[in-house]
């Protein structure tokens, strides 16, 4: 898989170069950013942005998901256990920060793109609005000077007592520089040959050579932790997180879920790993126990049962016709050390660690796995791509996956296939290096749905259908924020897939909403791809090298045409930070490859940075009730393919009727759309649309 980096960007259009990219590289478009950062960056840099005056004790409790009033987004994304609080809505001494979708900046990495920054003996206090025994903190805090993290206290009171105390890491936070990133704030560029926009140069042949200040390009800020707390609290009653006074400098907070978890889940007729040695304390590795009673289970058709408890297992625990069962994600925790492999294994790795893989599919895969209830919670601090260090891996036919909570893996679930009929089912997924999920290379008929993704560094969902087709899949009814890097969900290539109902929101860097890519070595769309009901929230990315805004959904012809029935049918587009929709391909093949057959129904776009939609390639695409209001540019940016030939535009727009709206230019496609009009100003000014509201 290689990496498309731009050399010489084009000042109308964009430049592409190639480099060498490992096998789970990120599916971005190139090297940088969210807005025009400066050379000089540093680790102070990403501090307060905007920031407010503390909020007032006796806040009512706001509750949104995604940093939305929740009516806004009924019956779309995960239905979910918990209630999501926004720290910035709630009672603080602290500092707000935000609203900034600048990335390298805590505020654009925060749900909702604002935070609550506190310093030691500052409070942030939610009111539950809801019982609950059970809360998530959503926080980042300063990385060592030299990298590696540091650990800091954070106070837990409930109506002003009954104090806990979180020990808060960064350890897992703070990457640097050019993909694939590195753990060291004075680390120089790991590329000087790629395109460095913060200079306008290539720093490899340039004289004299550019200072590039370290830390260059900070992120990926942002971890969380969970914590039960003991008992049942009420409605109305507040939990205040504060920082004593040898806290860290700064703790920032950016939202806080509270949910009422049940007691353990009890299998009283299993093989009980207990019994074949597993150590519940997690002091000793128990890989070797969970094989045992695997073997055990299979022999006497029994499930495994894996209770109340915290494992350590240090390497992947092969699974093939058998059931695993937790006492629930809160109790059972299977956690284990990354572990350097002595030599290579045959896949690339160098490491290995905690994991549940079916067998690879040239082995011809694993069947009938059941996996539900338990935690899965990695050591991964870097990303090394040849690495298969992920929560759940291999090929999985006729399986099902449900209420697993997986963090700090590279990748949550990544498959290779081919493989047929996984269900992937009510998971929570968070603070990946990688992506979220990743169906890589011949799955077919195989459901993702009601998942919650946070805080991946790649693609939260992706289907990528490198070499083998993948067909017949469905991302339905799951929930994606803040990934740092790339898109909420990626489609690339496949036949007959469906995206519908999601909820997806604030994608950082380098990608998008919803991505639709003929790229990265994939398999030509064929068929249909469907794409309903969804809604995104503050999508849009500014694609530094490209010099241009993003749509909240982007079609891209990189290696082949886009031809197949792409059906965008009931989607909502809100608080776009650029266009809404965007199709595009790569300047250099841009008389090769065209996008065609996509056709945009029942759409409704609240609030564009710049146009409705955004055309730099050849093709066509059809509208029909697309209603859009808040537009901040005209509503149609057509450069087609570039050569603004006197017949118009290479990029025709049908009107099909009933797309009504606008903004401050007028009507968003009346006039715009025949003959072809060529209207190619990709970046204008932009305006900060206001934010969404009821239709």
């Amino acid at each position: 898989m290689t990496r498309k980096i731009p050399l010489t960007p084009s000042p109308a259009a964009p430049a592409t170069g190639t480099t060498r990219r490992s096998r789970l590289a990120r599916p971005g478009v190139a090297s940088a950013a969210a807005f025009a950062v400066a050379i000089g960056l540093v680790v102070s840099g990403v501090g307060p942005a905007n920031a407010t005056p503390a909020r007032p004790a006796g806040t009512s409790p706001v509750v949104t998901r995604a940093a939305l009033d929740p009516s806004l987004v009924t019956g779309r994304g995960a239905a979910v256990a918990f209630s999501e609080q926004e720290a910035e809505k709630a009672a603080t001494t602290g500092t707000i920060i935000g609203s900034s979708r600048a990335a390298y900046t805590l505020p654009a990495e925060a749900s909702g793109r604002s935070a609550v920054t506190l310093a030691a003996g500052q409070y942030v206090e939610f009111t539950l609005p809801s019982a609950a025994n059970a809360i998530t903190v959503r926080y980042s805090i300063p990385d060592a000077p030299k990298g590696g993290g540091i650990s800091s206290p954070l106070s837990v009171t409930v109506n002003g007592d009954a104090q806990k105390t979180m020990s808060l890491t960064s350890q897992y936070s703070w990457l640097y520089n050019q993909y694939p990133f590195s753990n060291y704030p004075s680390a120089g560029l790991l590329h000087p040959d790629w395109w460095i926009t913060e200079c306008g140069c290539v720093p490899a042949a340039t004289t004299p050579a550019p200072v590039i200040t370290t830390p260059f390009r900070p992120n990926h800020f942002y971890d969380e932790q969970r914590l039960l707390l003991g008992k049942v609290y009420k409605a109305g009653d507040t939990v205040r997180l504060s920082v004593p006074a040898k806290g860290a400098v700064t703790t920032t907070i950016d939202l806080l879920d509270s949910e009422l978890v049940g007691a353990p889940h009890i299998v009283k007729k299993a093989a009980n790993v207990l019994l074949f040695g597993a150590d519940p304390s997690g002091k000793r590795d128990s890989a070797n126990a969970f094989d045992k009673a695997i073997a055990f289970a299979k022999k006497k058709n029994l499930t495994v049962y894996v209770p109340q408890g915290t494992y350590q297992v240090n390497r992947h625990i092969i699974v093939d016709n058998v059931t695993i069962e937790g006492a629930g994600n809160w109790y059972t925790i299977i956690t284990g050390h990354e572990v350097p492999l002595s030599t290579p294994a045959p896949d690339g790795s160098v490491h290995t660690g905690v994991g549940f893989y079916g067998k690879d599919a040239s082995l011809g895969g694993s069947s009938n796995v059941h996996l539900s209830g338990f935690a899965i919670q990695g050591d991964v601090r870097e990303r090394i791509d040849t690495d298969q260090v992920n929560g759940i891996g291999g090929a999985l036919s006729n399986s099902t996956i449900d209420g697993l909570y997986i963090q700090h893996t590279k990748v949550g679930m990544w498959f290779d296939g081919p493989m047929t009929n996984l269900k992937i089912t009510n998971n929570v997924i968070v603070d990946q290096i990688a992506d979220g999920l990743n169906f890589h290379t011949g799955v077919t008929n195989s459901v993702v749905s009601n998942n919650f993704i946070r805080n991946s560094g790649d693609d939260g969902l992706a289907m990528w259908a490198e070499k083998t087709q993948n067909v017949g899949n469905t991302f339905d009814h799951n929930t994606v924020q803040s990934p740092v890097l790339a898109n909420g969900i990626a489609i690339y290539g496949g036949t007959d897939n469906t995206v519908s109902n999601n909820l997806i929101a604030d994608p950082v860097r380098e990608g998008s909403g919803i991505h639709v890519g003929s790229r990265f070595g994939a398999e030509a769309f064929t068929g249909h791809l469907w794409i309903t009901n969804n809604t995104t929230v503050r999508a849009g990315t500014y694609e530094l090298n490209w010099n241009i805004g993003l749509g909240a959904i982007w079609l891209y012809a990189l290696e082949k045409n886009i031809d197949a029935d792409i059906q965008v049918v009931g989607d909502n587009f809100l608080d776009n930070t650029y266009n809404a929709i965007m199709l595009v391909t790569d300047f250099p093949v841009k008389d090769l490859y065209s996008i065609t057959n996509v056709h945009f129904a029942d759409v409704k776009v609240d609030g564009t940075g710049t146009s409705v939609v955004s055309a730099r390639a050849a093709g066509s695409a059809s509208f029909q009730n697309v209603d859009a209001r808040n537009v901040g540019a005209v509503g149609i940016n057509n450069c087609g393919s570039f050569h603004f030939t006197p017949a118009g535009s290479e990029f025709s727009l049908t009107d099909l009727g009933g797309n009504d709206g606008g903004g401050t230019t007028g009507p968003w496609f009346t006039g715009w759309e025949l003959p072809n009009t060529i209207t190619c100003d990709d970046r204008p000014p932009v305006v900060t649309p206001p934010p969404p509201a009821a239709w």
